[in-house]
């Protein structure tokens, strides 16, 4: 019986709550459209709760006459109605200002407050000041606080003093004083409240703004791997491409079989290729559905693949002397992709530049948590395309790669001519040393 109470309870609570909810926040957005309204229908209540009862009890409305007062009324003074209702626009009307001007309405109702008890006369509209203090304590300046505090401490013992021959002092006060406190703290609670919401919405907007952030960057981050991919997979087998073409051409007339080799060599130059711009890629591609297709993939390149490297661009001309020292074989996989780029892109630029016969001497060292690739060449003949001293793509790419692990690449004329490439990798571990 409890579980289903419960459970009665639980679903009529949450639509009720739920449209509560909606209910507050189509009343905030009206108020944020039209702020007057809001402040007219206080002004209105007010007036209605409780202005309107005094001007029924002044003209003789629900009294036979002087003789039925009660304790409470006799002791004070009866004003003219012009006056009682002039005393009541001094205190309603200024509210039509609450939130704008919050410090002056306070003190403005404050005053005809301390000329109406001068007169020793009560209204039921003396309720605009405790609801003054409150729109002060919401919407004024903090600092202002106390000056308020003080004049409507003033003003609860002059009523305190006016009431004294029917109520006890100390009692009135208490009372008074606990009421105007009570207006203080709801105000100052309801601020704290909307300045806590304020700033989950702050934090809420600030967190989707990096959210989105970091996606672009994780974006482009990819963009720009996937780039550096294409670049060194296209350039380097099609500059293998153009110079076996180039080759097979001249020994079409000379030498028919070198080249039917040189044809073969393209064949399987660009097969390996398309297979490698497919693995890149395939991770990109989706199906029409919205469903990621599964690519067909293949172990990223490292250090085992530089001798097939190697035997690939010996077909292209290039005479290679490749040497590794210390144990390479045992390093990261992102840090033996980095080396197989670096070296590949090195080995294309030479080719490009320097042409077939030049002589290519490769090492790939490991020792003292540094890696380090070394690429010289002998300069090649002399009708090459020029020495690659261009910050072209391929040297900005190395120098990105390299800057993955705290490396850096120079790359420059040798000192016994040629053309020199060095790379350094740091490989100590993130956010310490072994």
């Amino acid at each position: 019986m409890t579980t289903t109470t419960s459970a009665a309870d639980a679903g009529v609570t949450g639509p009720l709550a739920a449209r509560l909810t909606r209910a507050g926040q189509r009343l905030r957005q009206a108020d944020r459209a039209r702020p007057w309204v809001l402040d007219t229908v206080v002004a209105a209540l007010v007036f209605l709760m409780f202005c309107l009862p005094d001007l029924v009890q002044h003209g003789g409305v629900g009294h036979g006459g002087g003789d039925s007062r009660s304790r409470f009324q006799f002791a004070f003074t009866r004003l003219p109605l012009a006056a009682v209702l002039a005393l009541q626009a001094g205190l309603v009307l200024p509210l039509l200002w609450r939130r704008r001007r919050p410090m002056a309405v306070f003190f403005a109702i404050a005053a005809v407050f301390f000329l109406q008890w001068s007169l020793g006369a009560a209204l039921r509209a003396d309720v605009a000041l405790f609801v003054a203090l409150y729109s002060l304590a919401l919407h004024g300046r903090l600092r202002r606080l106390p000056w308020a505090g003080a004049v409507m401490a003033a003003g609860m013992v002059l009523v305190a003093v006016r009431v004294s021959p029917v109520v006890s002092v100390w009692d009135a006060l208490f009372f008074l004083l606990s009421t105007a406190t009570a207006a203080l703290a709801v105000g100052l609670t309801v601020r704290a409240r909307r300045a806590q919401l304020a700033g989950l919405r702050e934090r809420a907007a600030r967190l989707e703004t990096e959210r989105d952030q970091r996606i672009r960057l994780a974006t482009a981050t990819e963009r720009a791997r996937v780039a550096r991919e294409m670049h060194d997979i296209v350039g380097h087998n099609l500059s293998v491409i153009i110079t076996l073409a180039d080759a097979g051409a001249y020994a079409a007339d000379t030498a028919p079989q070198h080249g039917k080799e040189a044809l073969r060599l393209i064949g399987d130059t660009g097969r390996t290729a398309l297979g490698e711009l497919r693995r890149v890629l395939g991770v990109l591609r989706e199906a029409s559905d919205g469903a990621r297709q599964a690519p067909e993939l293949s172990p990223q390149p490292g250090l085992a693949d530089i001798g097939a490297l190697c035997d690939g661009v010996r077909t292209a001309g290039l005479d290679i002397v490749y040497r590794t020292v210390g144990e390479v074989d045992a390093l990261d996989r992102g840090v033996q992709l980095t080396v197989y780029r670096i070296v590949q892109e090195a080995l294309t630029n030479t080719l490009k530049h320097a042409g077939a016969g030049t002589r290519v001497n490769l090492s790939v060292a490991a020792a003292d948590e540094r890696l380090v690739i070394r690429i010289r060449d002998n300069g090649g003949p002399a009708d090459g395309p020029g020495p690659w001293n261009e910050e072209g793509h391929g040297l900005v790419g190395m120098r990105e790669r390299a800057a993955l692990y705290g490396g850096t690449v120079t790359a420059g004329p040798a000192a016994d001519g040629g053309w020199a490439v060095e790379a350094a990798l740091d490989l100590r571990p993130r956010g310490g040393t072994r």
